[in-house]
């Protein structure tokens, strides 16, 4: 059965007479009465007593009235709906981001974005890198502000990358809270407060045994604003991004020989979001 079978019968029912549910649907009555006939042939009994002077609902038909009308509402109703969201009416779109996200504001564009868009609701994640790209990859975030340090997975797609500063954050008092610049040498042994499960962990990890150099973690946080506590109590330094070690208020240094600095994506899983609400953040966020 097809759609307009179910539209052509309630034109009929309308209009009392093949000939006005043809002209009300703009088809030829010999067309419209072929697919009431077929629909009839389908659902195995005549819905209409046909005379030369009017036309009648039969007992079949009149059990079909209520469903027929049902169904052209309810497909009327999905486009609307449909209309509404790829019109941005209104919508969902789903982002991620990891916590040291520092390369946008991302609270202040999604401002903009809902003021623009109030339709559309927005759910934002926060998690570690592999959390988020397998919630990218499977469907579960449109979009997500992701670190590497190399390059992104091959089910991801990047829209945009940003270099993050990385820095050395200590505490008053420290031996190195005086300086502006270190050398990753002079980092041998000393105690770290490490952010756990991370890839910035993994990254600094990997760049201390690159050099040869001992990565003494004493403690470890899984949140960046405890991270920051921890250092400011004096557990050891760590290493943040410039934006979060210049909020902190405590002393900061850039390293050298080499200098730490990492990749930011914005990734998704396809070139081109299937979500309207997704392409819309996207293009706002790339713009």
């Amino acid at each position: 059965m097809e759609l307009r079978q179910f539209e052509h019968f309630l034109a009929v029912v309308r209009t009392g007479s093949f000939t006005g549910a043809a002209r009300e649907a703009h088809v030829v009555q010999s067309a419209l009465s072929a697919s009431v006939r077929k629909l009839e042939s389908e659902l195995g009994a005549p819905l209409f007593e046909r005379t030369t002077r009017r036309v009648m609902l039969t007992e079949a038909g009149r059990a079909l009235l209520p469903v027929a009308n049902r169904v052209v509402a309810d497909v009327e109703a999905a486009r609307g709906e449909v209309a509404a969201v790829a019109g941005l009416a209104r919508g969902t779109v789903s982002i991620g981001t990891i916590q040291a996200l520092t390369v946008v504001d991302l609270p202040r564009e999604l401002g903009v974005f809902r003021t623009r868009h109030p339709g559309v609701r927005i759910h934002v994640r926060d998690g570690t890198v592999p959390e988020l790209a397998t919630a990218v990859v499977d469907g579960e975030l449109d979009l997500a502000y992701l670190a590497a340090d190399g390059p992104l997975r091959e089910d991801l797609v990047s829209f945009a990358r940003w270099s993050q500063r990385l820095v050395l954050l200590s505490f008053p008092g420290h031996r190195l809270a005086h300086r502006r610049r270190v050398r990753l040498a002079e980092l041998d042994g000393e105690p770290f407060a490490g952010f756990t499960g991370s890839v910035l962990q993994m990254m600094i990890s990997r760049r201390f045994a690159d050099a040869g150099i001992r990565y003494h973690r004493v403690c470890e946080a899984t949140h960046v604003p405890l991270l920051v506590e921890l250092v400011a109590a004096g557990l050891g330094v760590t290493i943040v991004p410039l934006r979060v070690a210049e909020r902190s208020g405590l002393p900061f240094a850039t390293i050298e020989r080499p200098a730490l600095s990492r990749a930011i994506h914005l990734a998704g899983r396809l070139a081109e979001p299937v979500n309207p609400a997704a392409r819309a953040l996207l293009a706002h966020l790339t713009r």
